[in-house]
C-alpha cells in the first residue's frame, strides 16, 4: 500500500455501508409513499363520483329524468305538486358565468400582457402579490361586497335593477377569477422564447405588435386553458351567488331580477330546509351531478383546445 493513501478505519467502512443502506431504503420507500398519496386522491375522486351517481339514481326513481332535463319550472318546495325542471337553475348559472366571463377575460388577458411585455421587474413584483391576495379573499366576503357595495351602485344608475339580481354577483365573480386568468396567462406568455420577440423586433415590429401577433398566439394554449379553468370556477361558485343573486329560479334571460343557480340551490337545501331521505334531499345530488357534468365538459374542452393549439405552435 502506498504511503500517501488515506487510511480508512473499519468503523468508517461500516458507517459508509450503513449510509448506503439507508439511502437505498429511502429511495425505495419514497415512491411507495407518493403512490399511496396519489392512490388516495384517485380513490377520493372515485368515491365522490360514485356517491353522486348512486344518490342521483335514487332521485330518478321518484322523478322522471326527461321532465328533470327538459322542465322549465323548478318548485321543489311546492305544497301541492313539486316540479323538478333543472333548466331554470342551468339558465341562472349560465347568466352568472356569462357576465363573469365578459368581465374577467378581457381584464385578465390585458393584465397578463402588461405583466409579461410592458411591466418592469419591480412593477411585476408589486402587482403579482396583489393578484394573489385577490385570489385568496374568501368568497363570502365577495358575496357581501356584491350585495352591499356593487348592487347599490348599480341601482343608483339603473333603478329597475332589483336588490337580488344576476349582474352584481356576475361582476364580482368576474373580479374573483381575474387573478386566475391573469396569473396563468402571464406564466404562459413568459414561457414564450425571447428569440421570437427579438426576431419580431428585428423586423421592425412594435411592442404592441409583438404582444398581440407573436406572444399571444404562441401562448394561446396556456391562455385558453386558464380561461376555461376560470370559467369552470365561475360555474361552481357558491357563496357569492347564494348571498347576492337571490333564490328565485326562472327560465328567462332577465339579469335584473332575482335568480337561483345550481350551487345556490344546494346551499339552500343543505341549510336544513329538507329532511334526510326526502325527494328534495336527493335532488341536491341530481343538481350536483349536473354541475359535475358541466365542469367535466369544460375541462375536456380545455384539454382539446390546448392540445390542438399546442400542436400548431
Amino acid at each position: 500500500m502506498a504511503m500517501n493513501e488515506p487510511q480508512i478505519s473499519v468503523q468508517e467502512l461500516i458507517a459508509k455501508k450503513s449510509n448506503r443502506g439507508l439511502l437505498a431504503f429511502t429511495e425505495k420507500l419514497i415512491p411507495k409513499i407518493l403512490l399511496l398519496i396519489a392512490t388516495v386522491s384517485v380513490l377520493t375522486t372515485i368515491g365522490i363520483i360514485f356517491t353522486l351517481i348512486f344518490e342521483t339514481i335514487i332521485f330518478f326513481t321518484e322523478v322522471n329524468i326527461f321532465s328533470f332535463l327538459t322542465g322549465t319550472e323548478w318548485y321543489p318546495f311546492a305544497n301541492t305538486t313539486p316540479t323538478y325542471g333543472i333548466l331554470p337553475l342551468v339558465v341562472g348559472t349560465l347568466k352568472i358565468t356569462a357576465i363573469a366571463t365578459i368581465v374577467a377575460v378581457p381584464i385578465g388577458i390585458a393584465t397578463a400582457i402588461f405583466l409579461s411585455e410592458y411591466a418592469s421587474d419591480r412593477v411585476r413584483r408589486f402587482i403579482k402579490p396583489i393578484l394573489e391576495v385577490l385570489a385568496g379573499v374568501p368568497t363570502i366576503v365577495y358575496g357581501f361586497f356584491a350585495l352591499t357595495f356593487v348592487t347599490p351602485i348599480l341601482r343608483s344608475i339603473f333603478p329597475e335593477i332589483a336588490i337580488f339580481n344576476a349582474i352584481s354577483p356576475g361582476i364580482v365573480v368576474g373580479i374573483m377569477i381575474i387573478p386566475m386568468i391573469a396569473s396563468l396567462s402571464e406564466d404562459a406568455m413568459s414561457s414564450v422564447p425571447n428569440a421570437m420577440r427579438d426576431g419580431a423586433y428585428a423586423l421592425g415590429a412594435t411592442k404592441l405588435e409583438v404582444a398581440i401577433k407573436i406572444v399571444l398566439p404562441a401562448a394561446l394554449s396556456g391562455i385558453v386553458a386558464s380561461t376555461v379553468l376560470a370559467i369552470s370556477r365561475a360555474i361552481g361558485e357558491t357563496m357569492i351567488v347564494a348571498v347576492a343573486a337571490g333564490s328565485t329560479p326562472g327560465f328567462n334571460w332577465d339579469v335584473t331580477g332575482s335568480i337561483q343557480t345550481m350551487t345556490a340551490y344546494i346551499v339552500q337545501v343543505t341549510t336544513g330546509d329538507a329532511g334526510y331521505g326526502t325527494t328534495i334531499y336527493y335532488s341536491i345530488y341530481a343538481v350536483g351531478f349536473t354541475l359535475f357534468l358541466f365542469t367535466l365538459a369544460m375541462n375536456m374542452l380545455a384539454q382539446f383546445i390546448s392540445k390542438r393549439f399546442r400542436e400548431e405552435y
